[in-house]
């Protein structure tokens, strides 16, 4: 028998309420994702290289995809896909092969009411492609993460997303025309008829959202209420703020594999070419494999490479994340280093100002315990990680309103209702990223450095709404930087004018 290499960070466990059903249909086809090593040893610099450039730097090596393509034609897989770029080779075969290619045992397991394949232990590959491979992803199909949003029953007060930005004075006289925000979904549908009809309610032209599917994903409308809200209340946000920009929806399964292309197929697309991308999905840190976080921050670091503000929901579990373990949480790929992490507020306004503006209770936000404090956060006040971790980045890094009491008024699935959650944050961040690249005539790309340098708290008024009361449970909220509401929330115009002349 050939000599095994264990893929680091592959242990996988099955939760503690799994059913084990049995063995997996040996014959049911699989498709599975192989993350292939990066030509350069060093992570791409944020910056604004084409993605032309960063294929050939820092793209996956030619001699590389070979050994892996040898590798699937040895095993009886196919190839379906193959990205230099994406670092990415898609393989398709039957369950009997895939166990034994990848040396796994996979079985039908079943928790919470939902059936998927999964597996314990590592995966291993050939000798040959030791180091080559950094991840294998796919043969475990559990659900993977959950989205942000939270649906409002009896709402105090609600906004339209065009109130909610002029609240915040987002820039005038710009509509994000000649951006593109990429939307990232993991469930749920794309209603066009209730998109034109809402915008059009709002006095706002609307325009064809383009459908991408990714790994199988599908626009699936009227399956998912919840998921539906998720992906209404994104484009609608986003649509009726920079109506100018074009949309893409990128719909993929709820798997880590799924999660991961979503973000690698959005940053690569050479023909909507995203300036922006929205993610309102995410899981605590813990629920991650290794491989899989890995895999998910680079493709946010190639995104930063490339001139993408990647920005991502903070979560809607507090500073717990949703687990009951007793402990503080980051929710990733919020955590990211390279992604802009937007939590949540609660906004109360009196005619055309806000009146008072505080941290909505349960906003995700706390300290990673995988990734480590950046420098460019250094000076923020960061508490201290988890004990015993590496980890030190905090998050949120901004915020902006997403309490359901203070909510967004949406249509979905042909009704009216009211939803937020830091799901309404990531858009609504995303919009206005799209109208400063507009108005300032560059993407602003990787922004997280040029924020925590522009001139803040004691200043007033700054570029940002420093926000000083609420709390999220382990975490309050005060001046300067704080696990709630990161730096605050925006004052559009005055961050533009910040931004651009830090540029």
């Amino acid at each position: 028998m050939s000599q095994r290499w264990t893929v680091p960070g592959s242990q996988r466990t099955l939760p503690a309420s799994t059913r084990v059903l049995g063995d997996a249909d040996p014959n049911a086809e699989t498709i599975v994702t192989l993350i292939v090593r990066s030509k350069h040893p060093q992570t791409p610099p944020p910056g604004a290289m084409s993605r032309e450039a960063f294929t050939r730097e820092y793209g996956a090596d030619e001699a590389d995809l070979k050994k892996v393509d040898d590798f699937a034609r040895a095993h009886g897989l196919s190839v379906v896909e193959c990205s230099a770029g994406r670092r990415s080779v898609v393989l398709r075969g039957s369950v009997s092969q895939m166990s034994t290619a990848f040396g796994v045992h996979l079985k039908r397991c079943e928790t919470g009411g939902v059936t998927f394949r999964g597996r314990e232990g590592s995966l291993s590959v050939p000798a040959e492609l030791e180091g080559i491979v950094e991840a294998v992803l796919g043969l475990d199909d559990r659900p993977q993460a959950s989205p942000r949003v939270r649906i409002a029953a009896q709402p105090q007060t609600s906004f339209t997303p065009v109130q909610v930005a002029s609240l915040y004075d987002f820039p005038a006289g710009v509509t994000g025309t000649g951006q593109c925000i990429a939307i990232l979904e993991l469930g749920g549908g794309f209603t066009q008829a209730d998109y034109d009809t809402y915008l059009s309610s709002l006095g706002v032209k609307s325009q064809s959202v383009a459908i991408v599917p990714v790994d199988g994903g599908r626009n699936a409308s009227g399956e998912d209420s919840d998921a539906d809200v998720e992906v209404m209340m994104d484009a609608e946000i986003a649509g009726a703020v920079a109506p100018g920009a074009s949309l893409v929806i990128y719909f993929a399964p709820n798997t880590d594999q799924g999660f991961v292309d979503a973000v690698t197929t959005a940053v690569h697309d050479s023909t909507h070419k995203p300036s922006v991308i929205s993610i309102s999905w995410g899981a605590p840190e813990p629920n991650w494999t290794q491989q899989a976080r890995s895999a998910l921050n680079n493709a946010i670091a190639a995104a930063a490479s490339v001139g993408v503000t990647v920005c991502v929901a903070s979560g809607d579990g507090g500073s717990s994340d949703g687990l009951s373990d007793g402990q503080s949480h980051a929710d990733f790929p919020c955590s990211s280093p390279y992604a802009l992490g937007c939590g949540g507020t609660t906004l109360t306004a009196t005619g055309s100002r806000i009146s008072a503006e505080n941290a909505w209770s349960d906003s995700g936000g706390g300290v990673s315990a995988y990734f480590p404090l950046p420098q460019w956060q250094a000076k923020a006040g960061v508490p201290a990680p988890p004990a015993g971790s590496s980890g030190g980045r905090g998050v949120p890094d901004v915020s902006a309103d997403a309490d359901p009491d203070s909510g967004y008024r949406l249509r979905v699935d042909g009704s009216e209702m009211v939803a937020a959650g830091t799901s309404a944050a990531a858009p609504l961040w995303a919009a206005l990223v799209a109208l400063m690249n507009q108005q300032l005539g560059h993407n602003l790309g990787f922004v997280n450095a040029s924020l925590y340098a522009v001139p803040g708290y004691p200043n007033s008024p700054g570029p940002l709404h420093d926000i000083i009361s609420g709390s999220n449970g382990a975490y309050k909220a005060g001046p300067g930087w704080d696990p709630c509401t990161g730096l605050g929330s925006p004052d559009g115009g005055r961050l533009s004018q910040a931004l651009g002349a830090k540029a």
